[in-house]
């Protein structure tokens, strides 16, 4: 039977690439590499680049799957999702029936951690769910960009004894949550942190971490919004892509 392994191979940085991750990927006959448009080429490039650094052999190969662009700002989010969802479901069951043999064992590599807003176990389990290929999947767990703020920010993600709330640019777009103390915001492509009041907030903030472009904006969000959103369009304008997260939470009393 096809195996597919689903490998978090962390947030750009080589040295982050668990053992666990390395000895998985010798394990693989075929990487199906997920190009985004020529924007994120260097995504793609990277990705094939670990796999060069940790194999020790060379009996695996690269398959491209095309991976749609998604509409930015659709009226209705859920079913749109669920449709992109299916067009790169229809490419991932065409890349495993055409190029993975029935005895071979293929990777998607995620960015760092599959468990943190990414869709690839979604996907997998609903072509799982059809029954039309058969497969068994295994996760291997990766360093997140979650984890790796905090580290370059040295901080804790919580104050003693309370939760960490984690969410979307999307969402916080219509506030900072009235519970929460302390908030990670991942997928903001519209820097929604420049749209809410930002009293009482600080921010950290980082982009490329754990890579050689990495960026690190700190400090009360009302001093440092401009900073960070100058910096963000430099930093895209000149890579052609960025991948940033941050921290927001109240200032302690």
């Amino acid at each position: 039977m096809r195996k597919i392994l689903v490998i978090g191979i962390g947030t750009g940085n080589p040295a982050h690439v668990t053992q666990e991750a390395i000895e998985a990927l010798n394990r693989v006959n075929v990487f199906f590499i997920p190009h985004k448009g020529a924007q994120k080429e260097a995504l793609a490039h990277l990705r094939e680049a670990i796999c060069k650094r940790f194999i020790h052999h060379r009996n695996y190969r690269f398959v491209d799957v095309e991976i749609p662009a998604r509409e930015a700002q659709p009226e209705d989010y859920r079913a749109t999702v669920a449709d992109w969802h299916a067009q790169i479901e229809r490419n991932y069951i065409d890349a495993f029936r055409t190029e993975l043999g029935e005895e071979e064992c293929g990777a998607l590599l995620v960015w760092g951690d599959p468990a943190f807003y990414d869709s690839t176990l979604r996907i997998l389990d609903s072509i799982h769910g059809r029954g039309t290929l058969a497969f068994s999947h295994e996760v291997i767990a990766g360093i997140s960009s979650v984890q790796m703020l905090a580290a370059r920010h040295r901080i804790p993600l919580n104050r003693i004894g309370a939760p960490v709330l984690i969410t979307t640019g999307r969402r916080l777009m219509q506030g900072f949550p009235a519970e929460a103390d302390s908030v990670v915001v991942m997928l903001d492509g519209e820097q929604a942190f420049s749209h809410i009041d930002p009293e009482g907030l600080e921010i950290f903030w980082g982009a490329y971490l754990g890579m050689d472009e990495e960026l690190l904006i700190c400090g009360p969000l009302e001093q440092v919004s401009a900073q960070i959103l100058s910096a963000r369009e430099e930093a895209r304008r000149h890579h052609g892509w960025i991948m940033d997260i941050y921290l927001l939470r109240r200032v302690a009393r």
